[in-house]
């Protein structure tokens, strides 16, 4: 019975644990302050990226369909090695975008 229960014990404490390895991966979105963002032109919105200062911008362009994006099809986030260790929108857009294949 001791055995039992310290198998129980066990497989609580690493399902636990395992748990909370993965709340822990889950990486910050790249904010539009960070400076490197800043300097990429980084919009979490690709609608509001400024047109003047980033006349290649086009409005169907986003982090989403960019080779760069990490993500699945459908996310609203992914990693972008630009940023390391940080997500990016979807949506977003930085001047780095280069079309998917």
């Amino acid at each position: 019975m001791t055995r039992r229960r310290e198998f129980i014990i066990q497989i609580s404490a690493g399902s636990a644990a395992l748990l909370a390895g993965r709340v822990a991966m889950a990486a910050d979105m790249v904010a539009e302050t960070d400076p490197q963002a800043g300097a990429m032109g980084y919009k979490a919105d690709s609608s509001k990226v400024d047109a003047k200062k980033f006349p290649t911008h086009a409005a169907a362009q986003n982090c989403g369909i960019c080779a760069l994006f990490q993500g699945k099809a459908g996310d609203k986030a992914g990693m972008c090695p630009l940023f390391a260790g940080k997500q990016v929108a979807a949506a977003g857009w930085c001047s780095a975008y280069a079309k998917k294949g």
